[in-house]
């Protein structure tokens, strides 16, 4: 079992930045649907969320314009805005910086 502040790390690192690695998932794939979106994170990151935690998040961020979504057949697939790549720009360049600083 993880040391308690390890765990908190690896909680906040992870499920409380998921917009992280949802904006990291449509940069490679370009378009991804959110019932596939667990899959996709677990296959690339190796940790799983909740499918309903996908949903919120996704409607968030296209609310706030850093996804689009469009229909294709019956399925509803989401894509990284320009101001979203500038937005997982900035949180790679932070992040980097942070973990050099340590």
């Amino acid at each position: 079992m993880d040391p308690s502040p390890l765990r908190r790390l690896k909680h906040t690192l992870t499920k409380e930045n998921l917009w992280l690695y949802i904006f990291s998932v449509l940069r490679r794939r370009g378009k991804v649907y959110a019932y596939g979106l667990g899959e996709e994170m677990e296959r690339q990151f190796g940790w799983r969320h909740g499918l309903i935690t996908s949903y919120v998040v996704l409607y968030k961020l296209e609310s706030e314009g850093l996804i689009t979504s469009e229909y294709e057949e019956r399925r509803k697939y989401y894509k990284l805005t320009p101001k979203g790549r500038k937005a997982l720009a900035g949180a790679k360049a932070y992040m980097k910086k942070m973990a050099e600083s340590l």
